[in-house]
């Protein structure tokens, strides 16, 4: 895996940030994206400056995280995967029962969906020149219904999506792989999920290298992760 580039949005925290952990000491450069690149400074700094650009751009805002991948090729002249992970969950009851203010939805579906679109549509170019892999982050919650739960749409939607971007994909070499993690301990979950069976970070981020570390002729379209004992 030496010097393959792997960009990962969203990298400032949770899945993102051990990804990039794990995939540096599998001998990937790292270009990581979070909203503000200090978010991302400290991370790159520890992966070591030479192997790891740190990069601030929304994910929902087109010539940002365009940007962003082209800033990550020039610096490390490819880029072999990009992990679309960055996601973000706002409570939700469409009756209107302990939820927030409906606009905050806005925010979730920007990022969830159309900044995971967004995030393949700047790298699949880049991607085609190395038959190169994308990654996206769904859910458990995009595979089974869930009450009263617009973050469990968006990941539905990507759920879609990849797919899509698999067929489209056919016949260019680019791999497509869905994560979809069960209860991860991330700062999308609240005080009662804490207490449910829960993943950390690391188990999601080796779910991540294992479909990295197949040979090209391996498309690995999607991996469910939960925690024993998680409850459909």
């Amino acid at each position: 895996m030496d010097d393959r580039v792997l960009l990962i949005t969203g990298a400032s925290r949770g899945l993102g940030a051990a990804t990039a952990r794990l995939a540096a000491a599998s001998g990937f450069k790292v270009a990581l994206v979070a909203r503000k690149a200090e978010s991302v400074t400290a991370l790159a700094a520890e992966l070591g400056e030479d192997r790891a650009l740190a990069l601030g751009a929304d994910v929902g805002d087109w010539p940002g995280i365009s940007g962003a991948v082209t800033a990550a090729v020039e610096r490390f002249g490819r880029l072999d995967a990009a992990f679309a992970n960055a996601g973000i969950g706002v409570g939700t009851s469409f009756f209107g029962t302990d939820d927030p203010d409906p606009t905050e939805w806005e925010a979730m579906v920007r990022t969830n969906v159309l900044g995971a679109a967004y995030t393949a549509r700047a790298a699949l170019p880049a991607l085609k020149e190395t038959s190169g892999h994308l990654l996206i982050t769904g859910s458990v919650a995009g595979r089974y219904i869930r009450n009263a739960s617009l973050y469990s749409v968006t990941k539905w939607a990507v759920t879609g999506m990849a797919g899509a971007i698999r067929e489209e994909a056919v016949g260019t070499g680019v791999r497509v792989t869905l994560i979809n993690p069960g209860i991860t301990d991330t700062d999308i979950l609240n005080d009662d999920q804490r207490k449910k069976p829960h993943l950390e970070p690391d188990d999601i981020a080796r779910a991540v290298l294992y479909a990295l570390s197949q040979p090209p002729s391996v498309d690995v379209n999607e991996i469910m992760v939960r925690p024993v004992g998680q409850v459909l």
